[in-house]
């Protein structure tokens, strides 16, 4: 498991007080998406997830919503005229998109990126994404799914998403839990989450502030 981080500036009290005097306090529950990107067979997905979810619901500013892409049948084909099970398949994950103040994408690797689930989910809405905050945890062998992620930012900076440098990464993952999906040695990666959810936090709480003031693109 691995950690990238860097240092927060504290924004000016002169620059900041004025603008995000608003109903959107850091009391105030931020809804988060977690998107479980993974649909493959015998997928490890779901131990790594069960894992995440336990450390945002430590975080009492969060509330959660789930998107497991497996539960979900998005075709790879666009269409500006959905089919209605197309539309079925949008109604399972659109809301939660469109509700949710900041996301956390949980992403394998395969063949130096993405999934193709996740890839759809991702281009089968716009508006969703835009002006919130986003993280990434990665697991896979030896470069712990890094390389996905890499991948994926410029894809969400072209949807105007604001992704979190910090990320929570699982190396050779499968020998890092134990059959009952509890990991080994969770200090170091704990650590690591509370790190990159109390920034996924402050963006989420600024953006949504932010946007009360001025919607965005306005």
């Amino acid at each position: 498991m691995t950690q990238n981080t860097t240092a927060a500036e504290s924004p000016s009290t002169a620059t900041s007080t004025a603008p995000f005097a608003t109903s959107a306090t850091p009391a105030t529950p931020l809804r988060v998406a977690v998107i479980i990107g993974s649909n493959r067979e015998g997928r490890f997905g779901p131990i790594v997830a069960e894992w995440l979810l336990a450390r945002i619901r430590e975080h009492a500013d969060f509330e959660v919503d789930v998107i497991d892409l497996a539960e979900s049948h998005l075709p790879t084909a666009l269409s500006f005229n959905p089919s209605p099970e197309t539309l079925a398949e949008l109604g399972k994950v659109t809301p939660k998109l469109a509700a949710a103040d900041a996301f956390v994408v949980l992403t394998p690797e395969y063949n130096h990126s993405y999934p193709a689930s996740l890839k759809s989910l991702i281009d089968w809405h716009n508006a969703e994404w835009q002006a919130k905050p986003l993280a990434f945890v990665s697991y896979g062998g030896l470069s712990g799914g890094l390389r996905a992620v890499e991948h994926l930012r410029p894809v969400f900076a072209e949807l105007h998403t604001m992704t979190i440098r910090d990320t929570v990464s699982f190396h050779n993952a499968g020998g890092l839990f134990a059959d009952d999906g509890t990991h080994k040695d969770p200090t170091a990666a704990n650590a690591a989450a509370k790190s990159m959810l109390d920034q996924l936090h402050w963006w989420a709480w600024a953006l949504r502030s932010a946007k009360e003031v001025r919607p965005y693109g306005s």
